[in-house]
């Protein structure tokens, strides 16, 4: 497979900083990660991916005693690798992606390609299937929120989304007259397009004159502005200031941006999902339910109602159908609704 290079402009082997970055000792690991972080800016990671990846570097960089990866090879790597796997026994998901981390340090940062890196022990991967709540738990776990947190994890069950991808919900991509949600960005840097449940219209109309009286009295503090995605605030400078660009879920408080002016994010995962954990206990649902098991939910449900798997797969947003057929095992059915002989009795 043919590697692209995260700068075009120049020579593939060797990068003009390579033979600087191959000079400096074991102890500049701080240049290193900045290197790992300008590369995965270059291609447009998500800030998780990019902490994930320098996380792993680092780990591996201790592992060898501060070694620099410069002079450290596939062996290594392999050793590396099959110690997750065999004595600290991680997932095969953690290990999958150290592995990614780390052919992206050698290949995109370091310049050298892995392929004779070999066989590696890999951690199994089991099956695992999702923890899906039958309606009466749903209804039991919302009428134990309040507020936000409440509206949120409704959104999650009622439209599918993900935490994160409610929580960065924008005005501009808010349709209530159509009943449509632009998700922008999600998993895998694509867009999608979801419903807006019809019970949700007027707790989300609610909600929008709320946080336009947030946004009028930040104005009027001085603030009033929003983060901007990559590079657009450099293109249009006011537009953090923009009803269109504000959260529909903000923050309780403000922070200074660099540039000295105070703005507000979104509202902070965490505090639904400390929400969801109390509602889970105060419910009984005898289940370990977190904000994701309202999106299984929401997919297992369309399915029981019979909706089509295709239609399914579009508002989750999965890249593979074969995804989404894992509802189809929670529901006890494959093509054909499997009924048991015991129920013949």
């Amino acid at each position: 497979m043919r590697v692209f290079s995260p700068f075009p402009f120049l020579p593939r082997a060797p990068y003009p900083w390579l033979e600087m970055l191959t000079t400096q000792k074991a102890t500049s690991a701080p240049k290193l990660l900045t290197l790992v972080r300008s590369a995965a800016q270059v291609h447009h990671y998500s800030p998780r991916t990019e902490e994930a990846y320098v996380g792993w570097v680092r780990r591996f960089v201790r592992y060898h005693g501060l070694r620099h990866p410069s002079a450290l090879g596939p062996r290594e790597v392999r050793d590396f690798l099959t110690t997750l796997a065999h004595r600290e026994q991680l997932s095969a998901s953690s290990q999958t992606q150290a592995l990614s981390a780390l052919l992206f340090l050698y290949r995109e940062v370091l310049g050298r390609d892995l392929n004779e890196i070999g066989t590696i022990i890999r951690a199994k991967q089991p099956t695992r299937l999702p923890v899906v709540l039958s309606h009466e738990e749903v209804r039991a776990l919302l009428a134990r929120l309040h507020g936000s947190p409440r509206l949120v994890c409704a959104l999650l069950y009622g439209s599918g989304l993900r935490l994160l991808e409610a929580l960065a919900l924008r005005v501009k991509d808010l349709d209530l007259n159509r009943g449509e949600i632009l998700v922008r960005r999600a998993k895998g840097a694509r867009d999608r397009v979801t419903m807006v449940p019809t019970a949700l219209r007027s707790d989300l109309d609610a909600q929008l004159d709320k946080c336009r009286q947030l946004h009028r009295r930040d104005l009027a503090q001085g603030g009033g502005g929003a983060p901007l995605p990559n590079a657009f605030e450099r293109k249009s400078p006011q537009a953090a200031r923009e009803w269109a660009w504000q959260y529909v879920f903000p923050a309780n408080r403000r922070y200074q941006a660099p540039g000295g002016d105070f703005r507000r994010h979104h509202l902070h995962e965490s505090v639904v999902q400390r929400a969801v954990r109390r509602a889970v206990a105060e419910a009984g649902i005898a289940k370990r339910a977190t904000c994701h098991s309202l999106r299984h939910s929401f997919a297992t449900h369309l399915l029981q109602d019979g909706y089509d798997i295709r239609t399914v797969q579009e508002l989750l947003g999965h890249r593979d159908v074969a995804t989404t057929m894992i509802y189809t095992h929670v529901l006890n059915k494959g093509g054909k609704g499997v009924r048991s002989p015991m129920d013949r009795l």
